[in-house]
């Protein structure tokens, strides 16, 4: 016997569940779902004589479990893990195909986000989002958490009748319920790894924009959502010239609440997004295309484990940016690769204590996956895959990019398993671009990729210091983070004073550009900026802005309280995993100052 998934309890030699089928009532008043679903085993991986089925579960309260056929089975809680949360193990007589649990998750589920009525745009109903990447779909569904293990699963929902559920998933019909309820059924027909399971449920509308794509919001957010993203269909289109058709059916979006912890998560039909990114103007939609290129590299083929998660994200960004080259043209691809590296430098800086956690193929047992989560896996895996595109050549790179997704569709997979396939295909070329200190070397190899264009090149020429009129009005949105990360820090007080009054940064609409000046702000100690910064933290969730700035207010003297006392304020509007992630983020800053380890 063995676990092949560190942070799974799931065992090589058990079962595998091929399909769930879920029934849950969602409780506004107690914060928690309650119901049961019924796990189906795949057939050809039963033993003959029965034996265990290990589950994932985090602070579950199990009911009863059952054969499909009603028969009682026993089954052991273990106490909890501070990572992997508690292993249920069920013992399965022979004849056994599946199981159903009957349970109720807590009101402390690390997945789930409850939101009360005035955290919410319209004030009035409650609101309720999961978010199970990565290991916190056991927080909601006790199951073989990890990526290897896809499935299919329907699922009914029992909510409040004034309210809409959404899943990422296809909707079959809704149903009157008892008391003022409903239940709106739904299914998954394509097999995919738990964390991708999504469910949100509150007041939304939404708009069509293609035959293939609709955008759900909050009904005050539906039309600036529209209008941010009307031209998501000519993505698809790009994207499907470039690696072939689309197979989940449709690409719906989803405006979430501000305390959404991530720019946006690509569950399948049912994409998540911040509403940081509705900025009037889509100058941030790269992240849908980022989010829409998962459907080919994360949600098509995906990681085994977060050990090889940079097949998802560093695949992903590449793919990225070769959808923004064939719509918006190679200049901004390359603005785009520029951000992304100068990203990947403040992370590698950020790690360098902890240099194992800058390889792209990770040893991660005993380590939280949200605890590893860095930009290392985007865009270094980026920067690989660009490498072996030079070396080989974009006609031979795309076919195999081609083959790579034919070979392994609907399928989880291993670095070992891409490495194989290049090694087959492209003999030699891991070799040529010296691949090894890129998976298994810390830090950036010598030689990686460089962003190259002309719109760049001039951008760089600027002096880092403060811009004339005319020179800084004509800087593009994209371009205006890299300018300002390219700022000395600290930047003069003078400098600083001149650069909001002229630009007018702080009152920003676009949040890249806002969240880039207080960084830099905040990082020169200047006081000014300090209430745009302290607003800005209540008015987002997106982990990507709250990490650096509450680094930067923890790391300084006279703001270390005010960070604490900031996070206890906003606390109750942040999502779980954001709340984790910043009490980390607080911890490390604060032992850093100290001088301790």
């Amino acid at each position: 016997m063995a676990r092949f998934d560190p942070h799974s309890w799931c065992d090589s030699d058990q079962p595998e569940t091929e399909s769930l089928d879920l029934e849950l009532r969602v409780d506004f008043d107690s914060h928690t779902l309650a119901g049961e679903v019924k796990l189906q085993l795949r057939a050809s991986s039963l033993s003959a004589h029965g034996g265990p089925l290990d589950l994932d579960t985090r602070e579950l309260a199990i009911v009863s479990i059952d054969s499909t056929a009603g028969k009682k089975l026993p089954y052991s809680l273990e106490p909890l893990d501070p990572i992997l949360g508690a292993r249920l193990r069920i013992d399965l007589p022979a004849g056994v195909d599946g199981v159903r649990i009957r349970y109720r998750t807590s009101e402390r589920a690390s997945a789930l986000g409850w939101l009360e009525p005035a955290q919410t745009a319209s004030g009035q109903h409650p609101y309720l989002f999961s978010q199970c990447q990565a290991i916190h779909a056991r927080s909601i569904v006790p199951l073989q958490d990890t990526p290897r293990r896809r499935v299919t699963f329907a699922a009914r929902l029992d909510v409040p009748a004034e309210l809409r559920s959404l899943m990422a998933a296809r909707f079959v019909a809704r149903q009157p319920g008892s008391a003022g309820r409903a239940i709106d059924h739904w299914q998954m027909p394509e097999p995919i790894p738990p964390y991708l399971l999504a469910l949100a449920v509150g007041d939304v509308a939404s708009r069509e924009l293609s035959p293939r794509v609709r955008v759900w919001a909050e009904p005050a957010q539906l039309e600036a959502a529209a209008r941010e993203f009307e031209a998501v269909e000519s993505m698809i289109e790009a994207a499907e010239r470039l690696f072939g058709s689309y197979d989940w059916e449709r690409f719906d979006l989803l405006v979430m609440p501000p305390s959404f912890p991530y720019g946006g998560m690509e569950n399948p039909r049912l994409t998540f997004l911040t509403p940081s990114l509705i900025a009037g103007d889509r100058s941030l939609v790269n992240v849908v295309a980022h989010e829409l290129a998962h459907s080919w590299t994360g949600n098509l083929v995906s990681n085994a484990t977060a050990e090889h998660f940079w097949l998802n994200e560093g695949f992903t960004v590449y793919a990225e940016r070769r959808i923004l080259e064939a719509l918006e043209g190679r200049d901004v691809a390359e603005l785009h690769a520029a951000v992304g590296r100068q990203a990947l430098e403040r992370a590698l800086q950020r790690l360098a204590a902890q240099p194992q956690l800058t390889r792209l193929r990770t040893q991660l047992g005993g380590v939280d996956p949200d605890h590893a989560f860095s930009l290392i896996p985007y865009e270094k895996g980026y920067l690989l895959l660009r490498a072996l595109e030079e070396s080989e050549g974009r006609e031979r790179w795309d076919a195999f990019l081609r083959q790579y997704m034919r070979r392994f569709r609907f399928c989880s997979i291993t670095t070992e398993e891409l490495t194989e396939l290049i090694e087959a295909e492209l003999p030699g070329a891991l070799e040529r671009v010296n691949a090894r200190a890129y998976l298994h070397g810390e830090g950036l190899p010598p030689g990686a990729p460089a962003a190259r264009s002309q719109r760049l090149a001039q951008l760089r020429a600027l002096p880092p210091a403060l811009p004339d009129a005319a020179s800084g009005l004509t800087l593009s949105p994209l371009e205006w983070p890299l300018y300002l990360d390219h700022m000395p820090r600290p930047t003069s007080q003078e400098t600083c004073a001149a650069l909001d009054q002229r630009f007018q940064l702080s009152a920003s609409h676009n949040t890249e550009i806002l969240s880039a000046w207080l960084q830099l702000a905040l990082e020169s100690e200047y006081a000014p900026a300090l209430p745009r910064a302290e607003a800005f933290l209540g008015e987002v969730g997106r982990m990507k802005y709250l990490r650096p700035l509450y680094r930067a207010l923890a790391r300084r003297p006279h703001t270390r309280e005010r960070a604490r006392a900031l996070f206890a304020r906003h606390r109750p509007g942040y999502h779980p995993i954001a709340c984790h992630v910043i009490e980390q983020v607080l911890r490390e800053a604060e032992a850093e100052v100290a001088g301790t380890p």
